[in-house]
């Protein structure tokens, strides 16, 4: 059960790993689904697809090329080898970089998503991110109310791109800028996948839990909200459908603080980088998950409700106008917006 602001659940220890996953229902005739699944970017990668028995040879063949697709860019778009073109981008002294046209739309991607969250989205947090990771540095708590850092808050729009021929462009920063793609390349990767698997009416995208989803007029998909606290349980299950008033093209995407976590001198730390203070949010939100138009920018929502906050968290959400929200709070509650309400199961 959801309430739209209280609901309260028990509360367990955290644990296991905060992702969406999607079947499809058939709303009339059978059907037969197709999954391919392997790991990409350092996790899950799956591929559902509506198919008929006829087309399950081709769908096999599409899904290994969209496979092949995604691993080329994510190759690209990794900071974890030293071979790829962001890796390169972090690398360069220089205050001016030409990029290739793949990593140019991923940092323009990343611009719209920085102005989406109003700046909680930040790809420039590269340097901050690891800092938190190294488990052998003690950094100041920060407890209470955000206190903001100047140098934060204006560096997240300090840089630019100035295009250039068949989608290049020329990166211009300040010195010591650094780039993280992160939640945001898998988002404009599973966007860009399901754009490639055009010729099937219904199909999913799964980048390791960011959910780019197109629906055939007559289809379902169902996506259940796993819980992080209990292994194999779930917060809610969303019907995502193309009817009357509803859209054909969904993205769903979860972020919380509960995977990529660690303790440093029996203080808690995770990933989520609030740029506001450049150390990882202080928030009373263990898990968002967006419901939105497109896979970033459920993935950029997603992150910003979580830095935000329970309380500013949902007024952001709002004036985005996202599709539905469920959140999970420290305190075990379950919340979601009154527009998810028509898209839960039972």
């Amino acid at each position: 059960m959801i309430a739209e602001r209280g609901f309260r659940s028990s509360r367990t220890r955290f644990g296991g790993v905060a992702r969406a996953e999607a079947r499809l229902v058939p709303a009339a005739d059978p059907i037969a689904p197709f999954s391919h699944s392997t790991t990409a970017m350092g996790g899950r990668l799956v591929i559902h697809l509506d198919v008929g028995p006829a087309r399950s040879a081709e769908a096999s063949r599409a899904s290994v090329a969209a496979v092949d697709r995604i691993e080329s860019w994510a190759a690209r778009l990794t900071r974890h080898s030293d071979a790829a073109e962001l890796s390169a981008l972090n690398a360069d002294p220089r205050d001016e970089v030409p990029v290739g046209p793949t990593l140019a739309a991923v940092l323009r991607a990343g611009r719209t998503a920085l102005e989406q969250s109003e700046g909680l989205a930040d790809i420039t947090l590269l340097d901050e991110r690891l800092a938190a990771e190294d488990l052998r540095a003690e950094r100041p708590a920060v407890d209470g109310p955000v206190v903001e850092d100047a140098r934060h808050v204006s560096r997240a729009f300090d840089w630019s791109m100035a295009p250039g021929p068949r989608g290049t462009a020329v990166v211009r920063r300040p010195p010591g800028l650094h780039f993280d793609l992160g939640g945001i390349g898998k988002g404009w990767i599973a966007d860009r996948a399901l754009r490639f698997l055009a010729a099937w009416p219904s199909a999913v995208i799964d980048a390791d839990g960011d959910l780019a989803i197109r629906c055939a007029p007559g289809t379902m998909w169902e996506v259940a909200v796993d819980d992080p606290r209990t292994p194999d349980a779930m917060l809610a299950v969303l019907r995502l459908a193309a009817q009357e008033g509803l859209p054909a093209r969904w993205g769903v995407a979860t972020s919380g603080t509960s995977i990529h976590r660690w303790t440093v001198n029996g203080r808690p730390r995770h990933h989520l980088i609030d740029p506001r203070t450049g150390r990882p949010a202080v928030t009373d939100v263990a898990q968002a998950t967006v419901i939105a138009g497109t896979a970033l920018r459920a993935e950029a929502l997603a992150k910003a409700a979580v830095i935000a906050g329970s309380v500013e968290g949902f007024a952001l959400l709002e004036r985005a106008g996202v599709r539905g929200v469920v959140v999970l709070t420290e305190r075990g509650e379950t919340l979601a917006l009154p527009q998810t309400l028509r898209l839960l199961g039972s």
